[in-house]
């Protein structure tokens, strides 16, 4: 066990390895891996035990998909409005429809042409992410389109999971068990994130000062695994179990803590699973079945091209925007993956369908990054060639439905369920004892926008406004080896040369609201940029140009923030600040003061007493304030 373990991580990370130098997507180094040390390239597997790979591979599906729903929230799908919905929508009826047409076409029967439909209808939420990533769109308004689509599809795709289940053991299709199935799975969901909600949160802050990272991790593992023996005990997938935990830890206020400490696991089993994945591939059968792999292929590209765009257009965003989206959305990964093993599992596909998805899902993975950079050049063609009564057709469509949607605090499609739930909440409330556990459950649920709120860069009524007109907002962080660290922002002169305006500085807990040209930037700060997609980038250019490997070298040198707790034994203890040396000695400014009551003080009065268990938030020479405080 210990070497078919060694081996494969090994294999992982140097196939890994060469595929980030090339700049390509480590999961097709990880399939490429498995590939190598199955039984089908070299002609003899180097694993011995292969049934401990898949194993393996079923636990890092687990933890994909935990950290999936960490990633997930069911707030996030009602934020994302009409916009997510109504493009998901679009896409994944249109791939599905595609999908199984392409089956019948290809002579599969109807259940390997359900299977191979759902396999299409959705795109790689790990591999759009990468790529706008690493193409520096992450702060591009069609980038908030893309997350909200694939929060929605991967939604459905857990549903569709349950589905295909239900469908495959019985062979049948009946709309009666649908009906079923799906009403039990919204109770199943429904229930859990109520108590966990309710329960989960209350419990971690209770015990917040005894949960390290090694706890807290071992708990959030324990919670997740223990969720998918609830699933499987309900008749639900495993995948689902692991996804509804995830899903109820991210409305805590320890979600990103949590999904910090899951990363490295589900990296392992999630590299694991892929090369697992890439030891079935045999490319004989590839050679074989090179046709469908082409035509299906092209169905994913101009099908995900096509229905992105028109789902993304219908939703009310303007041409480029849908055309930037559905040119990002070129790919099948990991649910397919995980729908074609279902497949396999019961034994009611093809044993060449599994193959021939994962060699569509490595191509348009390969290509994705090429496919994207072609939405421009798109853009100039239909511009240039539309009518202009097409234009003011899709200007009038979209400004009407951007207007409604800012009218609106609640979208129309979300009344009727709304009213619904108030009306049943207030029964409930009615009933003794379950007021007090409502009251807790409205309360955890809201508490990490309530700490998002106290951090948010800019009010989100400004960042609609901004959206409404075609700008864009995105926050940025000055690195400690900056070239604008110190300068005054009338020296910097960034508006003339990028076109963004720093509508916003924040540092230590402090904003600095519309800055003059006096105010300085200094390491650490977080700045909050306005002005269009191509401001934006020119602006983080500039920033990135800024870098000096001179000032790295120093980096102990320059101003930092930082922060210090105070200990009984601290000899600031019961002195002011003011007669604390802090300035002096330390060579640093006090930006703000937090007690353990959670009262917060910002630039704080120098008569202040320092007391027990105050956190001092100063600015100035990291190795001075070190020194100084200990």
């Amino acid at each position: 066990m210990i070497q078919d373990l060694c081996i494969i991580m090994l294999t992982a990370g140097i196939t890994s390895l060469l595929f980030k130098l090339f700049k390509q997507p480590v999961v097709l180094g990880y399939i490429v891996a498995g590939m190598l040390v199955g039984p089908h390239v070299l002609g003899e597997s180097w694993i011995d035990n292969e049934e401990n790979a898949e194993t393996w591979g079923e636990i890092g599906v687990l933890f994909l998909l935990f950290s999936l729903g960490l990633e997930f929230s069911f707030k996030k799908l009602l934020k994302v409005g009409s916009t997510a919905l109504i493009g998901a929508g679009v896409i994944v009826v249109g791939m599905m429809i595609a999908g199984m047409v392409t089956a019948h076409l290809l002579g599969l029967d109807s259940m390997n042409a359900l299977f191979l439909g759902g396999m299409l209808c959705m795109s790689s939420t790990t591999i759009v992410f990468k790529a706008i990533e690493e193409a520096g769109l992450r702060s591009h308004r069609f980038a908030g389109v893309c997350f909200g689509i694939l929060i929605v599809e991967d939604l459905f795709a857990v549903v569709l999971m349950v589905l295909l289940t239900s469908i495959a053991v019985k062979n049948e299709f009946e709309g009666q068990e649908l009906l079923w199935q799906v009403g039990k799975l919204v109770m199943y969901i429904a229930l859990w994130f109520v108590l966990g909600i309710t329960l989960i949160p209350t419990f971690l802050k209770k015990f917040k000062k005894h949960l390290n990272d090694e706890t807290l991790t071992i708990f959030s593992i324990g919670l997740c695994l223990g969720m998918v023996l609830l699933a499987v005990q309900a008749g639900f997938s495993s995948a689902l179990g692991a996804f509804v935990m995830g899903s109820v830890l991210a409305e805590t206020v320890d979600a990103e803590r949590i999904e910090h400490l899951v990363q490295p696991i589900k990296n392992i089993f999630g590299a694991i699973f892929f090369v697992s994945v890439g030891m079935m591939i045999d490319p004989a059968l590839l050679l074989q079945y090179w046709l469908p792999i082409t035509i299906i292929t092209l169905v994913v590209i101009i099908g995900q091209i096509f229905f992105g765009t028109t789902g993304t257009l219908l939703s009310g965003q303007p041409l480029r925007v849908a055309l930037q989206t559905g040119f990002s959305l070129v790919q099948i990964g990991e649910f397919a993956f995980i729908i074609a093993s279902l497949g396999q599992s019961l034994k009611v596909t093809d044993t060449s369908l599994y193959p021939i998805v994962v060699a569509v899902s490595v191509i348009t993975t390969f290509l994705t990054p090429y496919i994207m950079k072609l939405a421009y050049p798109t853009l100039t063609f239909l511009e240039n060639h539309m009518s202009e009564g097409t234009k003011k057709m899709l200007d009038s469509y979209t400004e009407k439905r951007q207007a409604g949607a800012t009218n609106k605090k609640t979208s129309t499609w979300m009344a009727p369920p709304m009213r619904i739930i108030k009306f049943l909440l207030l029964k409930l409330a009615m009933a003794p004892g379950i007021n007090q556990f409502l009251r807790l459950f409205n309360e955890n649920l809201y508490a990490r926008e309530r700490l998002a709120e106290s951090q948010r860069g800019l009010e989100k009524e400004v960042a609609d406004t901004l959206l409404t007109l075609e700008m864009n907002i995105a926050e940025v962080q000055v690195p400690n080896n900056s070239a604008f660290a110190g300068k005054a922002l009338k020296d910097l002169n960034i508006r003339n040369i990028t076109g963004a305006n720093i509508v916003r500085i924040i540092r230590g807990g402090v904003n600095i609201n519309i800055p003059g040209g006096n105010h300085r930037l200094y390491p650490g700060d977080r700045i909050i940029i306005a002005g269009s997609d191509a401001d934006i980038a020119s602006f983080q250019k500039l920033l990135e140009t800024s870098l000096s490997d001179d000032m790295q070298a120093d980096k102990n040198t320059n101003i930092v923030l930082d922060n210090f707790t105070i200990s009984s034994d601290s000899p600031l203890l019961g002195k002011s600040i003011i007669k604390s040396g802090i300035r002096e000695k330390g060579s640093c400014i006090v930006m703000g003061l937090l007690r353990p009551s959670e009262d917060f003080y910002t630039n704080p009065d120098p008569n202040i007493v320092i007391c027990e268990g105050d956190i001092i938030i100063v600015a100035g020479e990291k190795q001075k304030m070190q020194e100084f405080f200990g």
